[in-house]
This record gives C-alpha cells, sequence and structure tokens, in this order.
C-alpha cells in the first residue's frame, strides 16, 4: 500500500491510503474476475482484505440489518451510510465499493454524494435506477425511475468525480419488472452516459448471465447472492462468461449470524462457551487483527519523546 510521508508507521485507522481508485480500475480491467466480498462494518472488512482478496463491498442491505435492525427497503440515509463508508474506508489498504442506492436525490444530491464518498475514501460508487425508496434486487416490490433520469443522475455522478479513477457503477433492476432485453436496452444508455460498469440485477438463468456479459461493452458485475434469482457460479465460469467483477454482498453477513446462532446456542444449552472457543479468534489473535501492537507502538513513541 502506498502511503503518505507522514504516516510514520500509523496504524490503518490513522493512515491515509493513495492510489486505490487507479488500483480498483486496475483490477476491473484485468483478465481475472474480480471478487469482491460483502461487508458491513469494520470486522469484516479487515476479514476480507485479511483474506486477501483485492477490493470489498460495501453492502447497503448488511448496513441496514446492522445498523437499523431493518432489512433492505430504504431506510439507510446518505449521512448513515457515508459515516460507516468513511470508517470501513479508513480500516483497510485495499478498494473499497458502496452501495449508494439511488443516490439520494436530484442532481444535487448525486454530486454531493460523490464529493462526500471520493473524500471518504471511497473507490468505487454504484448507483441504481430505481425510485425512492428502494428495495432489495431480489425482492418484489422494485419500482424504477425512466432510464432518462438515471441517465442524468449517472451524468451528474461523472460531472462530480475529482479524481477521473474513481468508478462508477450503474444497476439496473429492469430484469425483474420488464425482462432482460428492457434491462440491456437501458445498459446500454447507461454506458453512453458514462457508467463504468454496469450491473444488471437479478437475471435469472445461466443463459442470461451469458447474455448481459456478452451484450455490454464496458466491464459487467455479478451479484452473487445465496439463495436469491440468480445462479451462484464458480467465481471462473463468471469470467470464461466476460464478467470482470462478483460481488458476494451478504455471504459473510449470513456466516456471522450461523455461527453466532450456533455459539448461543451452545452457551444457553451448556452454560459455558469452552466448546467453541477452538471456532473462535483467540482474544490476541481478534486484537492483532486491528493491528493492536501498531497502535500501542504509536502511543508509546510519542509518549516517551
Amino acid at each position: 500500500m502506498n502511503t503518505s510521508r507522514d504516516d510514520k508507521g500509523y496504524p490503518l485507522g490513522l493512515r491515509t491510503a493513495h492510489g486505490r481508485n487507479a488500483r480498483l480500475r486496475s483490477l476491473i480491467a484485468a483478465s481475472e474476475l474480480l471478487v469482491a466480498p460483502g461487508a458491513y462494518d469494520c470486522v469484516g472488512a479487515r476479514l476480507i482484505e485479511q483474506s486477501g482478496f483485492g477490493a470489498l463491498y460495501l453492502t447497503g442491505s448488511g448496513m441496514s440489518m446492522s445498523a437499523l435492525g431493518a432489512p433492505d427497503v430504504g431506510l439507510m440515509s446518505f449521512s448513515e451510510i457515508l459515516d460507516r463508508a468513511a470508517r470501513v474506508a479508513d480500516t483497510v489498504s485495499i478498494p473499497v465499493i458502496v452501495d449508494a442506492d439511488t443516490g439520494y436525490g436530484g442532481p444535487l444530491n448525486l454530486i454531493r454524494t460523490v464529493r462526500e464518498f471520493e473524500r471518504a475514501g471511497i473507490s468505487g460508487i454504484q448507483i441504481e435506477d430505481q425510485s425512492w425508496p428502494k428495495k432489495c434486487g431480489h425482492e418484489s416490490g422494485r419500482n424504477l425511475v425512466s432510464s432518462a433520469e438515471m441517465e442524468g443522475r449517472i451524468k451528474a455522478a461523472v460531472d462530480a468525480r475529482v479524481d477521473p479513477d474513481l468508478v462508477l457503477i450503474a444497476r439496473t433492476d429492469a430484469r425483474s419488472t420488464d425482462g432482460i432485453e428492457a434491462a440491456l436496452e437501458r445498459a446500454a444508455r447507461y454506458v453512453q452516459a458514462g457508467a463504468d460498469v454496469i450491473f444488471v440485477e437479478s437475471p435469472e438463468t445461466e443463459e442470461e448471465l451469458a447474455i448481459v456479459a456478452r451484450s455490454v461493452n464496458v466491464p459487467v458485475l455479478a451479484n452473487m447472492v445465496e439463495g436469491g434469482r440468480t445462479p451462484i457460479l464458480p467465481a471462473g465460469q463468471l469470467a470464461k462468461l466476460g464478467f470482470s467483477m462478483a460481488i458476494y454482498p451478504n455471504a459473510l453477513t449470513r456466516c456471522f449470524a450461523y455461527a453466532g446462532l450456533e455459539m448461543l446456542r451452545e452457551l444457553a444449552g451448556s452454560g459455558t462457551t469452552a466448546a467453541m472457543v477452538p471456532r473462535m479468534l483467540s482474544h490476541r489473535e481478534l486484537w492483532t487483527l486491528f493491528e493492536y501492537e501498531k497502535w500501542t507502538a504509536t502511543e508509546q513513541r510519542l509518549l516517551h519523546r
């Protein structure tokens, strides 16, 4: 990771990361599929980086469940997501892509959304063509704005970014409401408006995934949602179809919830967590995940100058 000269060996939470936007573009342009697991907080983000992934996806659904105790029904505000995104971007060195829903309003809102996320250290911003309140892309009840309105959102986002390497991802939910051809027509218009990556939400068969990948002339993203509308394909197969990137928004969320339930059931039944210890990080391992040694070394160095 490149850092500024004044970082002085600080832990990640106190450092300034540089070059992540260009790195994300390079990863998307590479021949190998970019796999970006989803996180909703700093713990998941650090686990993703420690596991060797090149980028992470900050999931709106996961943030809503973890912050508000609500499903993905459009309740998270711009400021709430911005706060979470800034904290996550500060705790990892890999590029962070954020689910920015609809962009939170008209052109002026889009400008503010892009500027604030870019200042927060985000490298990729995803906006979609739903009307507000938006819904999860694998649930019913989604309503779309016109193609022209979404094109306006994209143009505002392109106009607003300061770093030309900031990646703008345009998502269309038209497949479930209007069919695959309508989704592809929207995708083509969004490319013309300036989107760097196209995200056609919820293709329903492997054949539809293939059609999407070969029909769009910019990098294309696949959304792998366990139990959702789209079949889960191995990364190698997605790459062969022509996808540049795949996100797994809530795989980690589901695993956290499953493992947590197992531990709590064990505690409730046996009165101890002892049987679960082999399946936990130790106290020191958890603290080391967040560079405890660097935090204390920095403190001690400055206390004893």
